[in-house]
């Protein structure tokens, strides 16, 4: 039940958001921005999309339309047969289109708000702690700014220089902690040490916080259903998600999509320098944002059907093809649509690994042209810049050899090695595998490790929605500020 913690602060958080004129938008709303209130949409027309606005709060969804400012169908890319080498339909969630430049901001709201409207996080005492591997933080960071909190990002040293300059000119303090993508061990010892020195502080861990689970759950899954139902022809089938692990949140969508479409599978990808899923392996590794070495509390593995590990080289090579001028001329050249290569540039790394993990899903599988797969784009090439400066300075220019070397060898000839079709007792095995960091570190109980193992306690989760919609709804209602927006259009 989602129950009032602390009457207090809730209030002291309702008079913040009356003073900065923050409305905060439902899981409903996110969903389906057709249900934002018109004097909410006429105030936005004069908000970039990108702006340290409350009102962009709104634009935490799946379906902006970065040509009018407003609101469409869901940002997809799908990418044709000519590219990826295989028959079956791949299509991808765009994520630089939210604010920040990656949907990760979506997370980062569904671990905030339940708190904030609950009283138990209090913007006007506390201070807001995200530990992540990059893109996560810079969401919270954007949430705490608007309610006028400190914002504390934790990332590993190694992560690109765009995330380090991005937190520093909103104000967060940034901390960076030793290693790279995979270290998030460091990140968690991080966050004790916080703990003990800072009682201001509160910890929105996204690795256990359920509310990263429901907001892909509650708005991805239904995004990707959308999607399927506008593009599927009669006979398509909705064949797979594929979601990289990282905090396990992307990976919840496929828990609502196989709901709806029965026989659905669900591929979890990682690193193959860190295959921790696929052979309780470690390592460091270059795909920034899918911190390895754990198995995420809120991810289901009962639920997963397949995991695969994607070689990093294979992502760097193709963060090239995809955006230097000869990558892309040559992909035109080998006869890729114009209009496709000139949006391959809204795929990061991560977004790179997801579209080569669901290659390896259809060609493991066998799919044909009727079979559709979908997967996330987190974020874009733009939060990328200085790796590809630092690749050409490695490795010299790219040039049309590459180009047709890196096509063949990671898409056209892309394999199924690396591939591990998860039985009962695998999945089983990787849930374990929970108990070394949550029971053993981070003080998780075995009788909640236990639990997590029921399909019926994510079921239980799910249906928390609604009751978040309303404690939420009472929460605006508290604060007037859409009164005073109404009032004034």
């Amino acid at each position: 039940m989602v129950e009032i913690v602390n009457e207090k602060a809730r209030m002291r958080a309702v008079d913040r958001c009356r003073e900065r004129g923050i409305l905060i938008p439902t899981f409903a709303q996110m969903r389906n921005p057709a249900s934002i209130d018109p004097a909410i949409k006429e105030r936005m027309s004069g908000v970039g999309m990108q702006d340290l606005d409350p009102l962009n709060l709104f634009r935490i969804t799946w379906r902006n339309d970065p040509g009018t400012g407003g609101f469409g169908e869901v940002n997809h890319i799908e990418f044709p047969p000519d590219l990826t080498g295989v028959p079956a339909r791949i299509v991808g969630l765009v994520g630089k289109h939210f604010p920040t430049g990656a949907h990760k901001v979506g997370a980062a709201f569904g671990c905030l708000v339940p708190r904030l409207v609950t009283g138990e996080f209090d913007p006007t005492k506390h201070k807001a702690v995200w530990p992540s591997t990059g893109n996560y933080c810079r969401g919270g960071a954007f949430d705490s700014a608007l309610l006028g909190c400190q914002a504390v990002a934790i990332l590993p040293e190694e992560m690109s220089r765009e995330r380090f300059q991005w937190l520093q000119e909103i104000g967060a303090e940034v901390i960076a902690t030793p290693g790279c993508e995979s270290n998030v061990k460091e990140i968690f010892d991080m966050c004790w040490e916080i703990r003990r020195t800072r009682p201001e502080a509160v910890i929105f861990n996204q690795f256990d916080e359920f509310g990263n689970y429901l907001w892909h759950y509650g708005v991805t899954g239904p995004a990707v259903e959308s999607v399927f139902e506008r593009i599927a022809e009669p006979g398509d089938r909705f064949a797979a998600w594929i979601g990289a692990t990282g905090s396990g949140g992307t990976l919840a969508a496929g828990d609502f999509l196989r709901k709806r479409f029965s026989g659905s599978r669900i591929t979890a990808a990682e690193a193959l320098q860190c295959p921790t899923l696929l052979m309780c392996g470690f390592g460091g590794h270059r795909i920034e944002g899918i911190g390895d070495k754990h198995i995420p509390w809120i991810h289901n593995v009962r639920n997963t059907d397949a995991v695969t590990a994607i070689d990093d080289e294979a992502t760097m090579r193709l963060l090239r093809l995809f955006n230097e001028a000869a990558g892309q001329e040559a992909l035109v050249a080998l006869g890729i649509p114009r209009q496709t290569v000139e949006r391959l540039p809204l795929l990061g790394i991560s977004s790179i690994c997801n579209l080569l993990a669901a290659i390896k899903t259809a060609r493991y599988y066998e799919m044909d042209g009727r079979d559709i797969l979908f997967t996330s784009l987190t974020d874009s090439v733009d939060l990328y810049r200085t790796r590809l400066e630092e690749l050409q300075q490695e490795s010299g220019d790219y040039t049309d050899t590459h180009a047709q070397i890196d096509f063949e060898r990671f898409l056209l000839a892309a394999t199924t090695d690396h591939f591990r079709e998860l039985r009962y007792p695998e999945r089983r095995a990787i849930h374990n595998l929970k108990y070394f960091t949550w029971v053993e570190q981070q003080g998780r109980t075995v009788e909640e490790l236990d639990a997590l193992w029921s399909p019926g306690y994510w079921d239980d989760l799910a249906a928390l929605l609604p009751e978040w919609d309303a404690a939420i709804e009472g929460f605006n209602a508290d604060t007037g500020v859409l009164e005073t927006l109404q009032s004034e259009s």
